[in-house]
């Protein structure tokens, strides 16, 4: 297979402009990219906003609304990817598909179950350092627990930036690390078409 079939999740924004952007430039790199709206033309100017609305329409609705956008591409062997909240979809959705290629994360993880294991899913997280929604304590703790259901984790910490730093419309955003996670990110799609 020379491209990745992605599937990449928007932050507690929304799927607003600088996803779309996002998803182009995976697919100058080649790959299949799609970009499910789980909050169905819902985009807010706050993180606040955002979580509200999320907490509204539920954590259960939301994750059904993500599986019913993967299952039709699943068989195919999808790499799973997100911003910030979508990141944490992602991971939710990658540790429960057998057939998973990868796991992208940009800004987030989420809970694991005591239950999940995979079969060494190679695993990136790109997060700042230090991140308001992912403190130290928090990240080293997922990082064992990701190793310890067999996947193969990377983490690229970013010191001095904003949470979402990949996103040119936020205040968190920093030219120069989000440069370097999209190649970082990149190449490690481009070892999972081997």
């Amino acid at each position: 297979m020379d491209f990745m079939n992605i599937m990449l999740f928007h932050s507690t924004y929304g799927l607003r402009p600088a996803v779309h952007a996002a998803a182009d430039r995976l697919r100058a790199a080649g790959h299949e990219v799609r970009v499910p709206d789980l909050f169905e033309g819902h985009t807010f100017d706050t993180v606040e906003e955002g979580m509200a609305f999320k907490d509204q329409v539920g954590k259960d609705e939301l994750l059904k609304r993500a599986v019913l956008a993967a299952a039709p591409y699943s068989d195919q062997g999808v790499v799973y990817a997100g911003f910030s909240f979508g990141a944490s979809v992602a991971q939710t959705l990658a540790l429960g598909d057998a057939k998973a290629r990868g796991l992208l994360l940009f800004h987030g993880t989420s809970d694991i179950a005591a239950s999940a294991s995979v079969d060494e899913l190679p695993v990136q997280l790109h997060v700042a350092d230090p991140d308001p929604f992912e403190s130290h304590d928090w990240l080293n703790s997922w990082y064992l627990q990701m190793q310890r259901t067999g996947a193969d984790v990377e983490v690229y910490r970013y010191p001095g930036a904003g949470h979402l730093f990949t996103d040119p419309e936020l205040p968190d955003y920093d030219g120069e690390s989000a440069e370097l996670a999209w190649k970082v990110g990149l190449g490690f799609l481009a070892t999972l078409q081997a």
